[in-house]
């Protein structure tokens, strides 16, 4: 195995590690788009760029995006109060 191999699995695997043991959800979000970084880049050295691409645009760009959408929604949301009349 290449030696490029070898660093990018084991920053894919410390990548992992890092979003599993994140207990704040914000940079768990942020971790997790690193990741997705670090797994296009991983696809990219196994040469598989089309599996590449789609890493990059749902792992790191789509996914993260959506989620820290929902958090900030969730946190600004105020339910309606009922008014018995």
């Amino acid at each position: 195995m290449a030696p490029l191999q070898c660093t990018v699995i084991g920053l894919a695997v410390a990548g992992g590690t890092a979003v599993a043991l994140c207990r704040n959800p914000l940079r768990q979000i942020v971790l997790s788009g690193l990741y997705g970084l670090i797994l296009t880049s991983l696809f990219m050295v196994l040469q598989a760029p089309d599996v590449a691409l789609s890493m990059l645009v749902v792992g790191a760009i789509a996914y993260p995006l959506i989620v820290l959408v929902v958090i900030a929604r969730a946190r600004n949301y105020e339910p309606d109060e009922e008014q018995d009349e």
